[in-house]
């Protein structure tokens, strides 16, 4: 089982990515050496197979979310960033928050459990070489997102966006028909219900650390 990334996919891939697109340009500048090398493990186990019979499966999951993410401003992704920022600054009073790049980019978002899900079930029942996307299937803006953060930690500030910050891949969104297909895996968890589970692990935990520093 090997996991790879929709990084890997060419810039301006046409949505909603199938993987015959996989190979038909080189991937977004910023993640190309990432997703370079992601592809050149699917070139591996697809070279094992056919030489060796050694029955390696490829999979290519979109931006994955949910409790435990890595909440760290410096490395973590947009999700798990921006329910920090908003729920710290509700706490804090802050009237804005800052956010990367110009919002007008979209994303596909699968929740953590579906992911886990979805790993099982290729692992049981896929045994072939082609690339398998794992996703939603529903594409949203950066926009549309951090407002929806917005509403379910309760912020009401302000957001301003840092254009100079580099925007990515513009448009990110899974065609999902394969997964379904070759080992019936469909996302369950849409995403108002996994970023609301996702901004009451937070708040949990913020609020178990401040627990523990009292006492």
């Amino acid at each position: 089982m090997c996991l790879g990334t929709i990084c890997a996919y060419p810039k301006f891939t046409p949505v909603p990515f199938r993987e015959e697109d996989l190979w038909n340009g080189l991937p977004e500048e910023t993640n190309a050496p990432y997703g370079l090398a992601k592809k050149m493990l699917l070139v591996q186990l697809q070279s094992y197979r056919q030489q060796y019979g050694f029955n390696g499966i490829y999979l290519l999951p979109v931006n994955l979310y949910g409790p435990r993410d890595n909440f760290d401003l410096e490395t973590s992704h947009v999700i798990p960033a921006i329910i920090r920022k908003c729920v710290e600054a509700k706490h804090r009073g802050d009237k804005t928050i800052v956010a990367w790049g110009t919002a007008n980019v979209s994303r596909d978002f699968l929740y953590v459990e579906d992911a886990a899900e979805a790993i099982v079930l290729a692992a049981e029942r896929y045994e072939k070489p082609e690339p398998v996307n794992l996703g939603s299937g529903k594409e949203i803006t950066i926009r549309a997102l951090v407002d929806l953060i917005r509403e379910l930690s309760g912020y009401e500030g302000e957001v301003e966006w840092d254009a100079s910050q580099p925007d990515g891949q513009p448009r990110r969104c899974l065609d999902t028909s394969r997964a379904e297909r070759e080992f019936g895996f469909r996302a369950q968890v849409d995403l108002r219900e996994g970023l609301r589970r996702t901004i009451e692990w937070y708040e949990n935990m913020l609020q178990s650390h401040s627990v523990r520093d009292a006492g």
